[in-house]
């Protein structure tokens, strides 16, 4: 392909019109650029089940649709994981159930253990990723330009080690008053620009020392 390294550790395939990821994307890249082609899968695994080094992974400006999170083994030190800018409507990050619902396909007690930032700007969701709780090291996660409508009550469940939620530029009607509760690193909550009618969450967030934004709402 048209990729480049910059410097010894950086894999700048920015802008070269790839339709797939490189099928032999480098072990020993610590970071990658693939910002700004025509990707439309992203699969973490090559199939090798071989560890990869990447600690920052950019995908921003494709054309994904769909991601799962559930098969990624082989990405222990990615710390930010880039998304925004592409089509997704489905964020996957639980196990799949059996149609009883009695047991589950595998045992994944942690996914991606070193991710901090999880970036789903501009993209096509209209509810929050379910799972992100699997996620044990997340402390950030921006979901800005989307087409969530409400958050529930366990949507942010587990996520111990959140700081900073964006959900600027939604469609929010309705927030549960317990959904942040038990986040207790949780210091920025961006809720500009959503479609709130009534300032209730004020009161289920006045505990919190928090930055709280929610300018431009319909109230």
């Amino acid at each position: 392909s048209d990729c480049w390294w910059d410097e010894e550790f950086l894999l700048n395939c920015s802008f070269t019109g790839i339709s797939t990821l490189p099928e032999h994307l480098s072990q020993i890249a610590i970071m990658a650029d693939l910002s700004y082609n025509n990707i439309k899968t992203f699969l973490c695994t090559d199939g090798r089940n071989e560890e990869w080094m990447l600690k920052h992974l950019n995908l921003s400006n494709n054309l994904i649709s769909e991601v799962s999170l559930t098969t990624c083994r082989n990405l222990p030190v990615l710390e930010t994981l880039n998304l925004n800018g592409n089509a997704i409507h489905t964020l996957t990050l639980d196990i799949p159930t059996h149609a009883h619902g009695s047991d589950k396909y595998g045992e994944v007690d942690c996914l991606l253990p070193a991710l901090k930032v999880l970036s789903v700007e501009r993209n096509n969701l209209n509810t929050v990723p379910r799972g992100l709780g699997l996620l044990q090291s997340l402390q950030s996660v921006q979901m800005a330009s989307n087409g969530i409508q409400q958050i529930e009550l366990n949507d942010f469940q587990n996520c111990s080690q959140l700081r900073d939620i964006n959900l600027r530029k939604n469609k929010i009607t309705k927030v549960h008053p317990d959904a942040f509760r038990d986040l207790s690193k949780l210091q920025v909550v961006d809720l500009r620009e959503n479609a709130l009618t009534t300032p209730q969450i004020l009161i289920s967030l006045n505990f919190f020392q928090l930055e709280v934004d929610l300018s431009n709402n319909a109230w």
